[in-house]
């Protein structure tokens, strides 16, 4: 009964930073300055986790910059490092259609990607590299969606294509999502036939969720091709992964 109060709380309070949001982005961010919008979007993110109750647990250095590259477990990851990290982000052109949130990403700098569109892809990798040349923070997901977070999926090297192109380093991020038992949070994981509403929902009545973000040391670009950065960022991430699944074992 407590869960469900608590909840249905949590949803109440998603719903009114939602309408504040829409607010702020439809009046208020095209006079913003990019540093100014990057607080705004950082504080907003930083408001959902506290109203959600996932608590944030950050190893690693917090002053980033760069093209971010993370393993991608649910929507809830774009907050998590908008939170440390507030930047440009590459999702999927489906996530534009959905109820209020696409329309925040739309009207906050995203950059949206229609999968399987090589056409598109160059186009929002030109993108991508002009954001990174002008000193803009990026982050993607190479994995193309999500999992479980149990295991880590295979990495497309075509977006790491602009880091390089921008001469700028890669800083590979790695996310986790735990319980209050240290267990893997599967109410975090967005994936499979689970909805939108649904997985808001499972993680507004979860008792409790720690996001761990794990910085990792940067990757240089020069003289690398994108595979290799691929390759190299995928090792990284997974053996991370992999050491804190056995040290939550």
């Amino acid at each position: 009964m407590l869960l469900r109060i608590r909840g249905a709380m949590r949803l109440a309070g998603v719903a009114l930073l939602l309408a504040y949001g829409l607010c702020v982005a439809t009046a208020l961010y095209p006079l913003l300055t990019q540093p100014s919008r990057r607080r705004q979007q950082q504080l907003w993110s930083q408001r959902l986790l506290a109203i959600l109750g996932v608590r944030l647990e950050i190893t690693g250095p917090t002053a980033m910059n760069g093209l971010l590259v993370a393993n991608h477990i649910s929507w809830l990851d774009v907050f998590v490092i908008s939170s440390i990290a507030p930047a440009t982000f590459v999702c999927k052109s489906e996530v534009r259609a959905w109820p209020l949130i696409g329309l925040l990403c739309a009207r906050t700098d995203t950059v949206f990607l229609e999968r399987g569109n090589r056409a598109a892809a160059v186009r929002v990798n030109q993108t991508l590299t002009d954001k990174l040349r002008n000193g803009e923070q990026v982050a993607v997901f190479p994995e193309g969606t999500t999992s479980t977070g149990d295991s880590l999926l295979t990495f497309r090297a075509a977006l790491l294509q602009s880091a390089i192109d921008a001469q700028i380093h890669v800083q590979p991020l790695v996310l986790c999502y735990r319980n209050a038992q240290g267990e893997n949070a599967t109410a975090a994981a967005y994936c499979g036939e689970t909805s939108f509403w649904q997985s808001l929902c499972a993680i507004a009545t979860a008792p409790e969720i720690t996001a761990h973000v794990n910085i990792l040391g940067k990757l240089a670009t020069e003289d690398r091709t994108r595979r290799d950065l691929c390759i190299q960022a995928h090792a990284l991430i997974g053996s991370c992964l992999e050491q804190r699944s056995l040290a939550y074992s």
